[in-house]
């Protein structure tokens, strides 16, 4: 069974981005079909320019095709990644999430396992906090909160953080190996987690159908009192 996932991020300086391509292809390999979308930059050139390592990545990400509420719609998963901003999300992504109200509105993001990703500088510097913080989010969504746990090898390889994979360090080192692996990890997570469902509610839709046919077929043919 083939699960749409969007992976929406905001990257600066490319670290995030370079999570978002490995949850993306954890998710490939577990057989989702992916979309793999930026937010849009609301930060203005003079700030952009001040940072060489910044301007880089965003005339580099102008590849990158920009997220749209219609991705949402689209997706039976989402995966979220975003860098810490104080212990909570980047503005460019909120902004993104701010726009999805309409769909919540609808239901369209209710029962979706949805998952996030982060980087900072430090350890400490706020990265358990900033998925903890979409989680809440998610909580209003209705969605099925997907944590990486200590589900697997990888995720104690990259540092032990059982909400979501998080990149510590300077952003022109990038994710290291382990990182990489662990949001590789994460997006093959997510996507079997969201197969399953499917599976089940596609079962459960044909028990219930199978059961109503039975239920009219004995009323028609039962004799009368």
């Amino acid at each position: 069974m083939t699960v749409k996932v969007a992976v929406i991020y905001y990257s600066a300086t490319g670290s995030v981005h370079s999570l978002a391509r490995a949850v993306a292809e954890g998710a490939v390999s577990a057989g989702a079909e992916v979309r793999l979308r930026r937010v849009a930059e609301l930060a203005p050139d003079s700030a952009i320019d001040q940072n060489p390592s910044w301007r880089r990545h965003a005339d580099a990400a102008a590849t990158v095709t920009e997220a749209s509420v219609e991705d949402l719609a689209w997706a039976d998963a989402f995966a979220f990644g975003t860098p810490t901003r104080f212990g909570t999300p980047a503005a460019q992504l909120k902004q993104f999430i701010d726009q999805a109200g309409g769909l919540w509105r609808e239901g369209k993001l209710a029962d979706k396992p949805v998952t996030a990703f982060t980087s900072a500088y430090n350890r400490h510097g706020g990265g358990e906090a900033t998925i903890l913080s979409l989680a809440n989010v998610f909580y209003h969504w209705g969605a099925l909160i997907v944590p990486t746990g200590y589900t697997d090898p990888a995720v104690y390889a990259a540092g032990g953080n059982p909400y979501g994979t998080s990149m510590t360090g300077p952003a022109a080192d990038g994710p290291d190996t382990a990182t990489l692996e662990a949001a590789r990890h994460q997006g093959r997570r997510l996507a079997r987690i969201a197969i399953r469902l499917l599976e089940g509610d596609r079962t459960a839709d044909a028990t219930a159908t199978g059961g109503y046919a039975r239920d009219a077929l004995a009323a028609t043919t039962s004799p009368s009192a």
